[in-house]
């Protein structure tokens, strides 16, 4: 029984650094030019957020929706689950997290209308992270470029962008109920980036203690 104490997290790790990293370069070989299309329609959610158009929340929902879907389908029940059995259980509040999206943002009156101030400084501050810096990290690293998460692709963009959009809505119940699932998975990633020993373990959990201070912050309404 002794031997117990002597394993440490990384010893109940089911995969190495070097084949966690290896699914996002299959991935992005075997969906390419699907980048192109998420990139750019994470670009045009982040423009209905800043322009505040009455039909901007809908649009921008139902974007942020099938990112979730997407990277439910492609990356956490095709490339995650078959070296990780517990992407199985993320699987439904990933599913989930779509519809709430896709409720939240509904309604015609615009989600994002009059708000500016920190709290939406933060939010599109990790947004544009996420879309434009997080696929760039393997530089970082020496590692190659095809590893790089994409938006709507790979489930860390995907989180840490939803969290930065979420702190650029309109408070309303439903806003809040999406803030949980992007922020535990920033917490499960940090955690599972820590144990296989990499310095962006502690991007996700960054982004996961932003948005928990921009979510405390008050909003203030542009003059019209």
């Amino acid at each position: 029984m002794s031997t117990w104490w002597s394993y440490r997290p990384a010893d109940f790790l089911l995969f190495s650094e070097e084949v966690y990293w290896r699914l996002f370069e299959l991935q992005n070989a075997a969906l390419w030019p699907a980048q192109i299309v998420a990139l750019a329609g994470g670009t045009l959610i982040l423009v209905l957020a800043l322009r505040q158009r009455p039909w901007s929340g809908p649009i921008a929902g139902v974007l942020l929706a099938a990112a979730w879907v997407s990277v439910t389908a492609l990356f956490l029940w095709q490339r995650y689950q078959p070296i990780n059995w517990a992407a199985l259980y993320a699987i439904p509040p990933f599913l989930a997290e779509a519809a709430i999206l896709l409720f939240a943002f509904a309604r015609r009156e615009s989600a994002f209308a009059g708000s500016r101030g920190l709290r939406s400084e933060l939010g599109a501050g990790l947004f544009v992270y996420a879309l434009a810096l997080h696929p760039l990290l393997p530089l970082a690293t020496g590692r190659p470029l095809g590893q790089g998460e994409i938006f709507a692709l790979a489930p860390d963009p995907t989180a840490i962008a939803t969290l930065g959009i979420l702190l650029l809505a309109r408070r309303c119940p439903l806003i809040s109920l999406a803030l949980p699932v992007p922020l535990v998975w920033c917490l499960a990633s940090w955690t599972t980036l820590q144990t296989i020993g990499t310095f962006e373990a502690w991007i996700p959990f960054a982004a996961a203690l932003i948005a928990i201070i921009g979510a405390f912050l008050s909003e203030r309404r542009r003059k019209r």
